[in-house]
């Protein structure tokens, strides 16, 4: 019997996640990457001798990552290796406060009580209930598809939701937090775990509150060489396996027979397929590859999540007071995000984000006595909004927002810079409109609404990245990869016998 074939397109860490689960499957894999290197937003570049990872910069769930050496058959630390941080993030307030966010629980509570005045009690309570809602609900929605019932009976969906309180399932992020603390700095800390899937805490559902489990109470880490590190190892464990990679490779059109997947187009000629699983954006599968506008209209009914504005600085001095991921707060969050959702604007004192691995890598990731800074704020999605002005703009405003807080000239060490837009990150990984995770979570419903990890209309064609269920960031794309590589295995189990 033939082996079944596979076409990935794409190949961010969902199609490489893809590309190993379907290869051990059985699966003769082929991945058409458009771009001349793996890994998608998990990308990287080099600029006199500053290192930076390009895209996403946080680390957690690392199982999720050992569960696919596991199923190769392969020892992971032949190909990678991590280790905890004791802090995930340092926050800084305008008034002066700095706290820690430790990775344990007890010390998170006991750092907020003493540096926001927060009730302890209050802090603990809430990481235990956030605990509870990810265990009881967030791993039946994380790792089973919500389109097809009969996975969901096997999830126990029924018993899961009974432990849901209403708070999760009617209030807002921003409700469910402000009932929970008494202090505003509280609030506004928990709030920015909606930034996590492109969010806005004022509008999305309370179910969010689940995300600060992953880091308050599971942990943060740091993989040794930086996140390209995640892309490298993945990508080398998918070539063992026996996928096969065409980079510089842009599929033109997924080709369908009688309502089934039968080729792809690509350089120049039609590449024959059993089964085509898109990594691309969902709108630009439905809108290009298949043709389908009525589909692609139907998607963009649903708002698009938030994007960003990243300067990559290589900074000539070593800040002490800085850890490898920090946050630098709005004074105003609510109108912050009013700005970003609603009047589609950047806000002029924006919330700012830095990323320094050299921190963990001293002299490997920047030179010596020097930093490497991720620097990023949330923007509006609308790659064609931006312009030189917009972004020389924002950089005014970071920097007037960090020398007011790190009490410091930041322009005059700026040594290296390079800048990555809404319009560049549609380029690069053709995320429609430069949205970093497809659709928002503003609404109740938005869960379900997200693209199945199977086409209903097209026999053969599956989903796996952040625009489609269960949604954007690592952990999710690594889940949808073994999400719909299940759906696979039992579409075709009389094939793969």
């Amino acid at each position: 019997m033939q082996q079944p074939r596979a076409v990935i397109i794409g190949s961010g860490v969902a199609g490489l996640a893809s590309a190993i689960r379907l290869s051990v499957k059985g699966f003769d894999v082929t991945v058409y990457e458009m771009n001349d290197y793996p890994g998608g937003k998990l990308s990287y570049f080099e600029k006199e001798g500053f290192h930076f990872d390009a895209g996403p910069s946080l680390f957690t769930q690392p199982q999720n990552i050992a569960d696919l050496f596991e199923l190769a058959g392969e020892d992971i630390k032949d190909y990678f290796s991590y280790y905890s941080l004791p802090v995930a993030c340092r926050y800084f307030y305008e008034d002066g406060t700095i706290i820690n966010g430790y990775t344990n629980a007890s010390a998170f509570a006991q750092e907020l009580a003493q540096k926001a005045g927060e009730d302890e009690a209050k802090v603990y309570r809430y990481l235990k209930e956030s605990q509870a809602l990810f265990n009881d609900v967030g791993t039946i929605f994380l790792n089973y598809s919500l389109h097809k019932p009969v996975t969901l009976l096997k999830a126990g969906i029924a018993k899961a939701l009974s432990t849901v309180k209403l708070k999760h399932l009617f209030n807002t992020m921003n409700e469910v937090n402000s009932a929970s603390f008494k202090q505003k700095k509280t609030v506004q800390l928990f709030n920015r775990y909606a930034t996590y899937n492109g969010s806005n805490p004022y509008k999305a559902p309370g179910m969010l509150c689940l995300i600060p489990h992953l880091e308050h109470n599971e942990g943060t880490f740091y993989p040794k060489g930086g996140m390209i590190s995640i892309t490298n190892a993945l990508y080398t464990l998918a070539l063992k396996k026996g996928a096969k990679f065409f980079f510089d490779s842009k599929v033109q059109r997924i080709n369908c027979e009688a309502g089934k997947v039968v080729s792809v187009s690509v350089n120049g000629k039609d590449a024959a397929t059993d089964i085509v699983v898109s990594n691309m954006d969902v709108y630009g599968t439905y809108k290009f590859l298949l043709q389908d506008d009525h589909k692609a209209k139907h998607i963009l009914k649903q708002e698009r999540s938030s994007s960003a504005i990243v300067f990559y600085w290589g900074i000539k001095k070593e800040f002490p007071g800085l850890h490898l991921h920090n946050i630098f707060f709005s004074d105003n969050y609510e109108e912050e995000f009013h700005c970003i959702f609603t009047k589609k604007t950047l806000y002029p004192d924006p919330t700012v984000y830095i990323n320094i691995t050299s921190k963990c890598e001293p002299g490997v990731q920047a030179p010596a006595g020097k930093e490497n800074w991720f620097v990023m704020v949330n923007a509006p999605s609308g790659a064609e909004n931006y312009t030189p002005e917009t972004i020389s703009n924002c950089r005014k405003h970071i920097i007037t927002k960090l020398n007011r807080l790190l009490g410091t000239d930041i322009d005059s060490l700026i040594e290296v810079e390079e800048v990555l837009d809404p319009a560049g990150i549609e380029n690069k990984t053709a995320s429609f409109m430069g949205a970093l995770y497809g659709t928002s979570s503003n609404s109740k419903m938005a869960a379900f609404m997200r693209q199945a990890n199977f086409s209903k209309q097209v026999k053969g064609l599956y989903f796996a990245g952040g625009s489609v269920h269960p949604g954007g960031g690592i952990p999710l794309c690594l889940k949808s990869a073994k999400i719909m590589s299940e759906i696979v295995a039992d579409d075709m189990k009389d094939v793969l016998r």
